[in-house]
């Protein structure tokens, strides 16, 4: 009876994945698995808001470990795939990590807990009840599956994810000014994600698979009068629009202002660069030939979004309003690498992207302790903070000078690798264009150090006068713990940028050159 039951058993070979998979792998999904549980569990402690904060920061520090186990696995072993239901690939859903998901997913957890840190002393019971700490954990939930998915549709749905959850965070308040952005915030944003979901529809309807290490090989099969072009035009519009590019931008400075400090700063952070790493690795790994015929294009946006991004900053007296249109400048000098396309410029943009990633969460949270001690995110108002606080005038400075890519921090590396290989494609203009934004970069941070740093105080104070200050909040020591991860990364990567350097060349590399991205998924076979 055995011998008979065995003669007639399927072989399941064919369909489903029989190898065990190696416990290392696992660590493809554990930032899912990680982020979920953890906001579920703050989610059951709603009314112990104490209780809270605790294990946010738990859960975001086993992350950021398993992200650590996972960059170090990617690097020795190359990407890795991991499919769903164990069903063979493309019909089985896969996340494929590679160097550049790694990173990414790294980073964003790096400064989501410095933002759960810097949200102990931030978040008040109120926005704590509301879901502050739950809605973070599942906008993590979104931006790690968004960077380690290998399935394009799966894509889009983890977007649905973070714009969910980052929705729920712009309202935390209630408050007038954070409905209104929100709005703004949540139209222009379900309008992108309109078209991706057309453009995912789209491709599925040309080729059949949404699977992206299936994709390249049956683009390859299509006639050449398949309208590709269509389909690439959809998806530029829509990323372009996700990460706030020119004329795409303005559902950002409406919005990024208004929620709280730490809302802001993981906004300011992460919401855009999942917009930028979807340009590359649909215009670069998944339409290579699209991504060149639009290349000149792409350099338009690249050139007008970082000049009327900086020019922006250089408008405002809000301080947050000001850091909102450095996070648009530094987009576009992240698209200037798209536009030109080499593995040095892409290499670049990632680079970049790590960076902004850093530093825009930083300065936002700097932004929220200089409103503590100077009373007000008003540039007017505040003034005399260098004699209150010359630490942190320091660390501002830092900063400052990191996103206007000075050295010896962190935005020098990227701008000079930018450059490079701008000049040695004959990108003359986008070479230009980068140095002049770096000055411009320069004079508005200089300004908003200069008026609420070395000025003796509120506008009107005479020169060499100090004002008596105004009333402020102490500054706990969460939030001095909560910037400083960030600070430090900004100096270490700003002085050894050697291994970030290496570890973002592989990856565009892998987007050049997708082959052991494919070979991940269909074990070489494809």
């Amino acid at each position: 009876m055995a011998a008979s039951s065995s003669a007639h058993a399927p072989d399941i070979a064919h369909a489903m994945i029989t190898n065990p998979v190696a416990y290392g792998d696992w660590l493809v999904i554990a930032p899912i698995i990680i982020t979920l549980l953890g906001g579920a569990l703050c989610l059951m402690m709603r009314r112990n808001t104490d209780a809270q904060p605790r294990l946010a920061i738990l859960a975001l520090g086993l992350l950021v470990l398993s992200n650590i186990g996972l960059l170090a696995r990617v690097l020795d072993h190359g990407a890795i795939t991991m499919v769903m239901g164990r069903w063979l690939p493309p019909f089985g859903i896969a996340f494929t990590v590679d160097a550049t998901g790694a990173i990414l997913t790294l980073i964003s957890s790096i400064v989501a807990l410095a933002a759960a840190i810097y949200g102990i002393a931030d978040s008040d019971t109120r926005s704590r009840r509301y879901g502050f700490y739950p809605f973070l954990m599942l906008l993590m939930t979104g931006v790690s599956g968004a960077f380690l998915t290998g399935d394009i549709f799966n894509l889009y749905v983890w977007f649905e994810v973070l714009l969910i959850s980052s929705f729920g965070m712009l309202v935390l308040g209630n408050e007038k000014a954070q409905l209104d952005g929100a709005v703004k915030y949540a139209v222009l944003n379900l309008i992108a994600t309109t078209l991706f979901l057309i453009a995912t529809g789209y491709l599925y309807g040309l080729v059949g698979t949404l699977n992206m290490a299936d994709i390249p090989g049956s683009m390859a099969a299509l006639p050449e009068s398949a309208p590709v072009a269509t389909l690439a035009a959809l998806y530029f519009t829509a990323f372009a629009m996700k990460a706030a590019a020119f004329p795409l931008n303005f559902w950002l400075p409406a919005s990024y202002h208004t929620p709280r400090v730490a809302v802001s700063a993981v906004f300011a952070g992460l919401l855009t660069k999942v917009g930028v790493y979807a340009l590359i690795r649909v215009m670069v790994m998944l339409l290579p030939a699209h991504r060149a015929e639009m290349s000149s294009l792409i350099a338009v946006v690249a050139v007008a979004t970082m000049l009327l991004g900086v020019l922006g900053a250089l408008a405002q007296r809000d301080l947050r309003r000001a850091l909102g249109y450095l996070v648009i400048s530094g987009i576009g000098s992240m698209m200037a690498g798209i536009a030109i396309g080499t593995g040095a410029a892409i290499s670049g943009a990632l680079f970049y992207a790590v960076h902004s990633m850093i530093v825009m969460t930083a300065l936002y949270l700097a932004s929220g302790m200089a409103a503590r001690l100077g009373g007000s995110f008003d540039l007017d108002l505040l003034g005399g903070l260098y004699r209150k606080a010359p630490a942190f005038a320091a660390v501002f400075l830092i900063l400052s000078l990191a996103v206007a890519g000075l050295p010896p921090f962190s935005g020098f590396w990227p701008k000079v690798i930018l450059v490079n290989a701008a000049l040695d494609t004959d990108h003359t203009v986008l070479a230009g264009v980068i140095l002049a934004t770096g000055l411009l970069t320069s004079i508005a941070v200089g300004r908003v150090w200069l008026f609420a740093f070395w000025r003796g105080g509120p506008r009107g104070t005479e020169d060499g006068e100090s004002a008596e200050m105004a009333a402020t909040v102490p500054v706990a020591g969460s939030a001095w713990l909560g910037l400083g991860i960030l600070v430090a990364l900004v100096v270490i990567i700003g002085v050894a940028p050697e291994p970030l350097m290496r570890i973002t060349g592989a990856g565009a590399a892998g987007m050049i050159d997708p082959t052991a991205y494919i070979g991940s998924v269909f074990g070489g076979t494809h």
